[in-house]
């Protein structure tokens, strides 16, 4: 099924691009949550005059693309987001959010699919790499800021992210028991059923037996008669 995103959704698409999904993932995920539409005639339509009007500022040529290597290497994106006291955002910072930033401030049109990271879910400094031409990258520096307050100094960045990972890990070591709790559980059940199978064959076989000795005997009986 095709929808348009609405915004940018991890491992599926950025805002505004029409992608193919699972018909049971749009309607019990993505459609009612609002992260996107349907996919009308009308609506592909007008994403795609959207993206050809974006392509005619993008680089097109190598020379294009190495002047602006030099315009980005002098900025600095900032977003003034929502964080918990761990350093985690209540939201992210994803590839378009960086794509609008560029164009809305310093007039930089750039590919979103061709930013180099993930969506951003953390406070902290980041390069971020854009391919702008064939063999021709530029970094941007970006500081995704807690709202209200400044960056910590990156010791205590990376002390606030190891603390919170330690302290997710218990959640993941219980998960992971219970994966193998499930596991024995389902191998007992195997082996159950396996040893039932089995004394189930055995006693087959016994009555078999018994049943083949029976015949033997009155065969012998006849014999001697």
């Amino acid at each position: 099924m095709e929808v348009i995103l609405r915004q940018d959704v991890d491992k599926v698409g950025l805002r505004g691009e029409v992608v193919n999904v699972a018909r049971g993932f749009a309607r019990n995920y993505l459609l009612p949550r609002g992260l996107a539409d349907a996919a009308t005639p009308a609506r592909v339509a007008e994403v795609r005059k959207v993206e050809e009007r974006r392509a005619q500022h993008e680089a097109k040529t190598f020379e294009e693309a190495q002047s602006l290597v030099a315009k980005l290497g002098e900025l600095e994106l900032r977003f003034d987001v929502k964080a918990g006291e761990a350093g985690s955002l209540f939201g992210s910072v994803t590839p378009t959010d960086i794509a609008d930033e560029l164009w809305t401030k310093h007039k930089v049109r750039v590919d979103r699919r061709k930013i180099g990271v993930d969506t951003i879910k953390r406070i902290g400094r980041y390069q971020v790499p854009i391919e702008l031409f064939q063999d021709v990258t530029a970094e941007v520096r970006t500081l995704v800021v807690p709202e209200g307050g400044e960056l910590p100094p990156e010791e205590q960045l990376e002390a606030m992210a190891a603390a919170e990972e330690a302290a997710q890990a218990p959640a993941v070591e219980e998960k992971h028991e219970l994966d193998l709790d499930e596991l024995d559980a389902a191998a007992l059940a195997q082996e159950a059923e396996l040893t039932a199978s089995g004394e189930l064959e055995a006693s087959q076989a016994d009555v078999e037996g018994e049943l083949a000795g029976d015949d033997f005997d009155r065969a012998v009986d006849a014999g001697t008669e």
